[in-house]
């Protein structure tokens, strides 16, 4: 680029620059004036309220700032509202089944069937397997006919009273008794070569097959009762003192956005965890159309008791060395700066905790001309208009 339009551009920029300042910094005008610029060329660039006298003493311009005339800066205000703290909690939990088993057989031995398949429903009681139990049918057989030898000779006792002693009958009652507990045992051993489901239920994938050789560690199969979802989830220990077993949630899986699934507080952790500073819930959910599944992610709301705090508009807040405040206008259109500590941020309004009730005007626009004590022109009292509300 020439030399002579990298000045013209320069100039151009330094030009904005002064009108900028001399626009919106209060005071500009009479920099420029002590400066030596010319009038005019004040009037031109500074607002109203600054090109007059200087003398705000004995000027027009100084009586209009007493009495709130065209001199006072323009602002923009809103009333001051009420809002509801946000009153609902939202966590991310995990789903589990209301029931889940593990089935792993008593006893090792090799698997002579598998009676279920993969995703098969089940009830409690229902055989899921069997192991070889060839051994343990001929032990029971045989308990079976030790017990019968044993209950004869008893009965023959019984009915020789007059010719055996009664030591010889009490022994052979006791061998009866022997042989039936025998025969319970081996029933018992043979009926631990049955692997049943031990509640209702839906089969996850089965991994064995009629032939592998297991062992009382080896997983048959899983059996998930998922009439009913657990979903545990997380909440920061501000919560802990209004949680409540029984209270209501309501949860959305991740998998099925847009339905909402209600249930309540199923229990609550008896202690807040040190490393994230948050106390472990669980809530139990209906599932009555089998939609869920174990494992799944939610997002789990609940509803509390909110606080009524002032509601300001969002561009009333401001900042300084000492925090956030507020201009505040009286009746009198004198400004006044209220401390606020900021409780919550709606996209809309800003809850904050501070002496403001309800009605009271406060500054949205115009801010940066308005000084505590000052007085302010509110827009559209001038004219009679009524101030927006909110």
């Amino acid at each position: 680029m020439p030399l002579w339009k990298q000045v013209i551009v320069i100039l151009a920029v330094v030009a904005a620059f002064v009108v900028g300042w001399a626009r919106f910094v209060p005071g500009a005008g009479d920099v420029l004036r002590r400066m030596g610029a010319p009038a005019g060329l004040v009037a031109v660039l500074t607002p109203a309220d600054e090109t007059a006298a200087p003398d705000a003493k004995g000027g027009a311009g100084g009586e209009g700032n007493r009495r709130g005339g065209n001199g006072a800066p323009l602002v923009v205000v809103q009333p001051v509202g009420i809002g509801t703290v946000n009153d609902r909690l939202s966590a991310i939990g995990t789903g589990d089944a209301i029931r889940s088993v593990a089935v792993m057989p008593q006893v090792d031995g090799a698997l002579a069937k598998v009676a279920i398949v993969s995703g098969q429903k089940v009830a409690s009681g229902d055989l899921l397997a069997q192991l070889d139990n060839d051994e343990q049918t001929i032990a029971r057989d045989q308990a079976r006919v030790a017990l019968k030898s044993a209950s004869e000779k008893a009965n023959l006792y019984a009915n020789l009273k007059s010719t055996v002693s009664r030591i010889d009958a009490f022994d052979a009652q006791i061998a009866v008794e022997a042989a039936k507990l025998a025969l319970d045992t081996a029933e018992l051993n043979l009926k631990r070569r049955d692997i049943v489901a031990p509640i209702d239920g839906i089969a996850g994938i089965i991994t064995v097959n009629p032939g592998d050789n297991v062992t009382t560690s080896t997983v048959i199969a899983t059996l998930d009762d998922r009439s009913e979802i657990l979903v545990d989830f997380w909440v920061p220990e501000r919560f802990a003192p209004i949680l409540k077993v029984g209270q209501a949630v309501e949860a959305t899986a991740v998998a099925r956005p847009g339905e909402l699934y209600r249930g309540t507080v199923e229990a609550i952790d008896n202690r807040i965890d040190e490393a994230s500073r948050t106390l472990r819930v669980r809530a139990r959910i209906g599932n009555e159309n089998d939609d869920l599944r174990a494992g799944m992610s939610f997002t789990v709301t609940m509803a509390f008791a909110g606080e009524d705090h002032p509601s300001v508009d969002p561009l009333a807040v401001q900042w300084d060395g000492d925090g956030a405040f507020v201009w505040r206008i009286g009746s009198e259109n004198k400004a006044e700066k209220v401390r606020v500590r900021i409780v919550q941020r709606n996209p809309d309004t800003v809850l904050v905790d501070a002496d403001l009730r309800p009605g009271d005007r406060v500054v949205t626009e115009g801010i940066q001309r308005v000084r505590q004590g000052g007085t302010v022109r509110p827009a559209g009292e001038e004219t009679g208009v009524p101030v927006a509300s909110q």
